[in-house]
């Protein structure tokens, strides 16, 4: 496990962010904070992932970020472990999973404080292996109208959980994964922030 300074609290609703690629949803989180739309503080960034590029987003931020990696526990329940309890020590009151690959199992003071967001319309196109654009090309070739995102709280199985909210986008007839994934991500940008709005003030 790799960590970085910790650089201090603040009395706003106190996120961890958890990544393990290019970090645009922490980003987004950033400008969000930055732009005074989003009431909250990211204390920590927890990875998957040490070549994340969203640790570079963090240290430009001046957040505090560990890298806890799956290889390096012999079960989920010991490497969530090594997840929340950083998470716990930061004393975050939201955890939020932002393109995070990997399984969790969500300890007991956690439960009904971590949220995900996925980039299609749960129940459909989501579970293990759908992430990133293996979901919008799923999408794509289902023949679908309509595809977005949805945030949920997060259980035990992969994209699966209670619904916050849902956002949806026109799928068009000469879109690529690539181009629906911008639409998406489009929606996600604002979809995200509201559900961790929704959080803090119920």
């Amino acid at each position: 496990m790799t960590t970085s300074k910790n650089t201090g609290r603040a009395s706003r609703l106190r996120l961890a962010v958890l990544i393990s690629g290019g970090g645009t949803t922490l980003k987004n989180f950033i400008d969000q904070i930055a732009a005074g739309k989003l009431e909250a503080r990211i204390e920590l960034v927890v990875s998957s992932n040490p070549a994340a590029g969203g640790l570079e987003f963090a240290a430009e931020a001046g957040i505090p970020f560990v890298v806890v990696e799956r290889k390096d526990y012999a079960s989920t329940a010991a490497f969530s472990q090594a997840i929340f309890a950083p998470c716990r020590a930061a004393g975050v009151d939201l955890v939020t999973l932002a393109g995070y690959l990997k399984l969790l199992a969500i300890p007991p003071d956690f439960e009904g404080r971590v949220m995900n967001i996925h980039p299609a319309l749960i129940p459909n196109f989501c579970g293990q292996g759908y992430y990133g654009l293996k979901v919008h090309a799923a999408v794509l070739a289902a023949g679908a109208k309509e595809s977005g995102c949805t945030v949920h709280f997060v259980d035990n199985q992969y994209d699966h959980g209670p619904i916050i909210l849902q956002r949806t986008v026109p799928v068009k007839p000469d879109d690529t994964p690539e181009t629906l994934a911008h639409r998406v991500f489009e929606a996600e940008c604002e979809a995200y922030p509201e559900a961790v709005r929704r959080f803090n003030f119920g």
